[in-house]
């Protein structure tokens, strides 16, 4: 009698396991039918030329499979990730395959999405507005692409977006003053689009990082866009038109540690001292402005700042000697600019820690097989006619 029912047990605790739906190759339909809708509308979107057969999207075949079915043999084995109970897509990570073609705005039925993820391909067209209804995304990442158009207003609705990377696509516009409102946002790169106009008249205050390189932003940069940015640590905004003066205030911002102004049209640049400031800069990049005067003596009492570039400004003069005593510095370059006298001599030593470049400058006694002092100085006539004919030793 004991063996008879220990054998039902074992057909019944069996039976649980064949027919457990993730244990079948094809289990019955999981995910919400508004997800599948919206899988199906975002593949259809796709020209169907550009999409290999070894691509996640070639694994896309509803009629075979449910997204969230396990186990993903043979497909949906890519670019989906589910809810703990398989009901609603929570990720979609496209592979970087050379896709072609628009971002469907049904994608905005994916509600419960928090990360989106189709760099590197070819996607075009605008940015779809109704993706404003992706209320508990986290992550937006459209990096590398052909989007144009302006960047939808309504991206304000995002307030748990962390992440926002637009990077290298033809976005044009400006920036929405509603940017503001992405209250949880730590990260935000638009750099290599088409923006123009200026600054917000406010950031977002819990942002990390700021990268808008390569646009054609203009105006000055404003104490006001930067207000109450206490954690700020990385701010890129090369390759623009910002001009006029950048404040002292803008070294003050506490956490500030790498700064990118590059190729900008800055005419003067105030430096305060490091007590005042946080003193964790790390790197400063304000090589091809317009920046007239001396070179910033303050520059070397920051403690930390191991890279410092003010390459082809206007910068007059002689090199502190204060920059060839820093413990810190490891990167200096001030070429292309009016320097004169003698650099210091620790700068130029064969065994110097530093790197980078003197040349093209005005300077005096500075040798040619020195590493620093490449490429050569600028001719005495260009020199004295910087100076007005009477050019200083």
């Amino acid at each position: 009698m004991m063996q008879s029912l220990f054998f039902v047990f074992f057909l019944l605790h069996l039976s649980v396991i064949v027919f457990n739906p993730r244990n079948l190759l094809i289990a019955e339909a999981l995910t919400a039918h508004s997800d599948i809708t919206a899988l199906k509308a975002f593949k259809a979107s796709i020209n169907a030329s550009s999409i290999s057969t070894w691509s996640c999207l070639a694994s896309w075949d509803f009629t075979a499979a449910d997204p969230c079915a396990f186990p993903r043999r043979t497909h949906f084995i890519c670019g989906v990730a589910c809810s703990a109970d398989s009901s609603r897509i929570t990720q979609l990570t496209l592979d970087p395959a050379g896709y072609s073609g628009r971002l469907t705005p049904l994608v905005s039925h994916l509600t419960e999405l928090t990360i989106l993820d189709v760099a590197d391909n070819n996607f075009y067209g605008e940015i779809p507005s109704s993706i404003s209804s992706l209320v508990k995304l986290q992550s937006l990442t459209l990096r590398s692409n052909s989007f144009s158009g302006s960047l939808p207003p309504s991206i304000s609705n995002f307030k748990s977006l962390q992440s926002l990377d637009i990077s290298r696509n033809s976005l044009s516009g400006s920036l929405p003053n509603s940017m503001i409102s992405l209250s949880s946002l730590r990260r935000l790169d638009l750099s290599y689009n088409k923006l123009t106009g200026s600054l917000p008249r406010k950031l977002p205050y819990n942002l990390l990082e700021l990268a808008l390189k390569g646009n054609s932003l203009t105006g000055c940069i404003s104490k006001d866009s930067f207000d109450g940015l206490t954690q700020l640590e990385v701010v890129e905004l090369s390759e623009n038109s910002f001009a006029g003066t950048l404040g002292e205030w803008f070294f003050l911002l506490p956490s500030l540690q790498q700064v990118d102004l590059a190729n900008n049209n800055l005419t003067r640049v105030e430096i305060p001292k490091p007590g005042l400031a946080g003193g964790d800069l790390v790197a400063v990049e304000l090589g091809y402005n317009k920046i007239d005067g001396y070179a910033p003596v303050t520059f070397a009492e920051y403690p930390s700042l191991s890279s410092l570039s003010m390459r082809y400004n206007r910068l007059r003069g002689r090199i502190p000697l204060e920059y060839s005593r820093s413990k810190s510095l490891r990167r200096l370059f001030l070429d292309g600019n009016f320097l004169i006298g003698r650099p210091p001599a620790r700068l130029i030593a064969s065994d110097s820690q530093v790197a980078g470049s003197l040349g093209d400058n005005c300077l005096q006694g500075c040798p040619g097989n020195a590493n620093m002092c490449s490429p050569s100085q600028k001719p005495n006539s260009i020199c004295k006619q910087a100076y007005g004919g009477k050019l200083r030793s």
